[in-house]
């Protein structure tokens, strides 16, 4: 290349008549530039090939990572009974709760219970002194006592008058009509004294205060040797019935149709869950709705009845309560962290035997507790991804691991059991 650049040169300075001296200069000149332009080619030729041969140095790189095994997590599609949950918030309502309170004035003498004790219906409580009502009790019977005896008095004297105004005309008949009159004063008077009696027994029965109810005490509010009275405002104790116990939650109101339309086919079953929602504490039934909706939250009020043999519901207790709505037998159940969502809808990775995963399009019907049914898209014992989702795309091949069963997870931590609405399928 420089000879033929070389021999250009000579031929123009011959035609343009140049002399030896100036034609060497420029051929000096020349070559210098030429020399150059022949270094930076080269040294770009040498850049072009050191990129290409980076280029294609990644391209393999990334083609022996995508040919890398992905690890993943999986489990293999399970037929079984889907239940069905509602799922509310509640509070712990007794059935019945009694505010024991005096019905008479006077002191307390006695307190015949513990505090925390499980009392019976009738069980003797506490005593108000009952002396001064033992006295009321004496004083009316001998009110009666004296009646009576003027009663009888009466009596006789008007079976005297009638007869001899019968006999011998030697009394009046207004005097007869005044004595029969009499005799029915007094026997007024004696019904008034009897009743007086019976209150007076009734305010002695009232010194003994007996539970109303069976059920738990709580802290006593008087001590013995209070005066107490019946206008009082704060009670002596509590009893609260534990067993059974009944809890009001609530729901949406675009469930109670379902849940009134269940109700008529037979009872259902709820289940209360601790504040945390990892602890079960009773299993239950559905005793009731109420019969109107609240404005302001849109929600129902709903009582469940529990029989908390075990004691672990206790009144105003904050619960987390699971309506078993109904059960779905023999669906498609799957981990809901396997069900993945594009911009064509809910699809999830299926691993082929050759350890290949494929995207399969799937329409979930619902999801309950950590756990998806699926309608269609998947058959029994498919084995699909639930982890490690991120890195695959279709024909990715993987490692696979076994991930925990379907079934194994932690209750009521999952949606409010509303049935999915089915979409389409990732291309």
């Amino acid at each position: 290349m420089t000879e033929t650049y070389t021999t250009g040169l000579l031929h123009r300075a011959q035609k343009t008549g140049r002399g030896t001296t100036s034609l060497s200069g420029c051929v000096f000149k020349d070559l210098n530039r030429a020399v150059a332009s022949l270094g930076i080619v080269s040294i770009v030729a040498c850049l072009l090939s050191v990129g290409c041969s980076n280029s294609e140095s990644k391209a393999g790189n990334v083609r022996a990572a995508m040919n890398q095994a992905v690890p993943v997590s999986t489990t293999q599609v399970r037929q079984q009974d889907m239940p069905v949950y509602l799922v509310g918030l509640g509070s712990v309502t007794p059935l019945n709760a009694v505010s024991i309170k005096s019905r008479v004035d006077g002191q307390l003498v006695q307190v015949a219970f513990k505090e925390g004790q499980h009392v019976k219906k009738g069980q003797l409580l506490a005593v108000i002194d009952p002396r001064p009502f033992e006295v009321q009790l004496s004083q009316a019977q001998a009110a009666l006592f004296r009646d009576q005896a003027l009663l009888r008095d009466a009596r006789l004297n008007y079976q005297r008058f009638k007869g001899l105004l019968q006999e011998s005309g030697a009394m009046s008949q207004q005097q007869v009509d005044t004595q029969a009159s009499l005799v029915n004063q007094y026997e007024g008077t004696v019904r008034n004294d009897q009743a007086q009696i019976e209150n007076a027994k009734l305010q002695l029965t009232y010194c003994h205060i007996t539970s109303p109810i069976e059920g738990r005490i709580g802290l006593r509010l008087v001590d013995p040797g209070n005066i107490v009275h019946a206008s009082d405002a704060n009670p002596m104790l509590v009893v609260t019935q534990l067993q059974p116990i009944t809890v009001i939650f609530t729901l949406p109101e675009d469930q109670l149709p379902k849940v009134a339309k269940r109700m008529r086919n037979g009872v259902l079953p709820v289940e209360a869950y601790s504040r945390d929602n990892q602890t079960k504490l009773d299993t239950g039934k559905l005793l009731t709705i109420d019969n109107e909706i609240d404005q302001t939250t849109g929600t129902g009020r709903l009582k469940a009845q529990f029989n908390n043999s075990d004691g672990e519901l206790w009144p105003n207790q904050f619960v987390n309560v699971r309506l078993l709505l109904e059960t779905m037998k023999n669906s498609l159940v799957i981990p809901a962290a396997a069900v993945q969502r594009g911009p064509q809808g809910m699809y999830v990775y299926v691993v082929k035997p050759d350890k290949t995963v494929d995207v399969r399009p799937v329409t979930v019907a619902i999801s309950q507790n950590n756990l998806t049914s699926v309608a269609s898209g998947l058959s029994p014992n498919d084995t699909v991804v639930t982890d490690g989702q991120d890195k695959l795309h279709a024909g990715s091949t993987v490692e696979t691991r076994p991930a925990g069963p379907p079934n194994g997870q932690a209750p009521g931590t999952g949606s409010s059991g509303q049935r999915q609405g089915a979409g389409s399928p990732a291309s």
